[in-house]
């Protein structure tokens, strides 16, 4: 296929320049509508295809034409049988996933440290999980993947179950042997879902972990705005195989999408497909050698230490890396990341996209350079100057691993709505809760909704609050009450 072409933007943009009168929405036409500020920030280009789904634009909901075409071109990129773009960011891409595959009380096979959406999906579908641990790394406090003999494990004490959900790669970059897992799903007939939302990168460099259309997967929700070059918000469902019906996914998406898709999103896609087919392995290249640069010019800052290839192969769950990603272990500074990422925003003027107790995560793009890159590198030399000098007794406690996995007592959909009451924090133990609680991000769930708290829980929810760090879910934002399932009393 001609990947120069870009059928959706170019007809996009062919549209605008014609210049029609407007008599539908949006209401700003082309911006003319709106605040001023606003409209000169933005721009009079952006604004001009900022359209809905009128006839001569294609619809995503039934794609005859233009978008049709995109779809097909980036189908062809990433080596799926079809590929459906979503304007619902990838969490739309999971839900739909999940919802395509499993009906009321049907079971699927996720790891722990999954994203929120995995878990909506779940209650939305009315599914069962059967979870699988991830490895955890105790030097970092982090999870890895789920190993190929879990899976098996899993299979064969479920094999009823709907699917297999595997994170390829996870936040933190680090990837299974996707391929072997999806083997011995396939063996038992059961599709396997990939939640590839840090991965749409992968696929277009031989040095990268195996993408989830390589590895024979079902499907794959892929990021592209994360790591791929389209704008926020703006997704690719991939599919593959004879598993997974693709008119269901069709209908199934639509249900979950807006009926006002963003043509600015939606070009994106089409651009960013363009750009990865045709520079993305030189691109992605680049973005290898400064972020491999930075790695050992960070190992070089005792204390700190950047994860790398010497985690490869170390088990099951750390079959391969992508080396983008660069996390850092802060935890010997004397400091939580935390506080790290607060500091390198307030002295250096510098964003990571993520800190835990005990790690920063820093991603390099191709929108990096290496006045970027350096910048990150001069910023932790002075952190570490930094630490020296601050008092570092209050972080030195106890190496972090996840609470067990709690043992659910209902379906997850029936306890989110099921009659609940709620009871203090510190009085839940032994209650069934009815709300999410998780650490955000990467939104690993603490609890779920039909899971029985434990006092592990509690204690573990009450030392990330404690040092600060993004615990979200309950409708009490101050974690004084849980909503659980109501106890009903006998009459007397």
């Amino acid at each position: 296929m001609n990947h120069h072409e870009t059928p959706l933007f170019t007809g996009v943009t062919n549209h605008a320049k014609k210049n029609p009168i407007q008599f539908h929405i949006p209401g700003h036409k082309k911006g003319a509508g709106m605040n001023p500020d606003f409209r000169e920030f933005i721009g009079e280009n952006a604004l001009s295809i900022d359209l809905i789904n009128i006839g001569p634009l294609d619809d995503l909901h039934h794609p005859k034409g233009m978008i049709k075409e995109a779809q097909e071109l980036a189908a062809d990129a990433f080596g799926a049988d079809y590929t459906f773009f979503n304007v619902q960011g990838t969490s739309g891409a999971i839900m739909t996933m999940i919802l395509s595959v499993c009906s009321p009380g049907d079971k699927i096979i996720i790891p722990r440290n999954v994203h929120k959406s995995i878990s909506t999906a779940i209650i939305l579908a009315g599914a069962i999980p059967v979870f699988i641990h991830p490895v955890m790394d105790k030097r970092l406090g982090i999870a890895h993947g789920i190993t190929t003999s879990a899976v098996r494990t899993a299979l064969e004490q479920n094999p009823d179950a709907k699917a297999v959900l595997v994170i390829n790669p996870t936040y933190f970059g680090v990837a299974a042997n996707l391929k072997e897992i999806v083997e011995v799903a396939h063996s038992f007939s059961v599709p396997v879902l990939v939640d590839e939302a840090h991965g749409v990168h992968i696929h277009f460099h031989q040095d990268l972990p195996m993408s989830a259309m390589e590895a024979g997967a079902d499907m794959a929700a892929t990021s592209v705005h994360k790591l791929g070059g389209s704008m926020t918000q703006s997704s690719v469902l991939n599919v593959r195989g004879k598993l997974i019906s693709p008119k269901r996914i069709q209908t199934v998406m639509s249900m979950l999408t807006t009926t006002s898709t963003s043509y600015l999103l939606l070009s994106s896609l089409d651009v960013a497909r363009k750009q990865l087919v045709l520079h993305g392995k030189e691109m992605v290249s680049t973005a290898i050698e400064l972020a491999d640069w930075a790695r050992s010019e960070i190992n070089l800052l005792a204390p700190l230490y950047c994860m790398g290839d010497e985690i490869v192969g170390r088990d099951e769950s750390t079959f391969d890396l992508d080396p983008t990603k660069l996390l850092i272990h802060v935890r010997d500074l004397g400091m939580t990341g935390f506080e790290v990422e607060n500091w390198l925003r307030d002295t250096q003027n510098i964003e990571v996209e993520m800190s835990d107790l005990y790690n920063i995560l820093c991603l390099v793009t191709p929108g990096d350079t290496k006045d970027s890159v350096n910048s990150l590198v001069q910023a932790l030399k002075q952190l570490v100057e930094y630490a020296a000098r601050q008092d570092s007794s209050h972080v030195n406690g106890p190496e972090i691993e996840l609470p067990k996995i709690p043992r659910l007592a209902m379906t997850p959909r029936d306890a989110f709505y099921a009659e609940t009451e709620l009871v203090p924090f510190h009085q839940s133990h032994g209650r069934i809760i009815a709300e999410f609680i998780m650490v955000y991000p990467p939104g690993i769930p603490v609890l779920l909704p039909g899971e029985i708290i434990t006092q592990e829980n509690l204690d573990y929810i009450q030392y990330n609050l404690e040092v600060g760090l993004p615990v979200q879910g309950p409708e009490d934002f101050d974690f004084r009450y849980l909503r659980v399932i109501k106890v009903h009393q006998a009459i007397t």
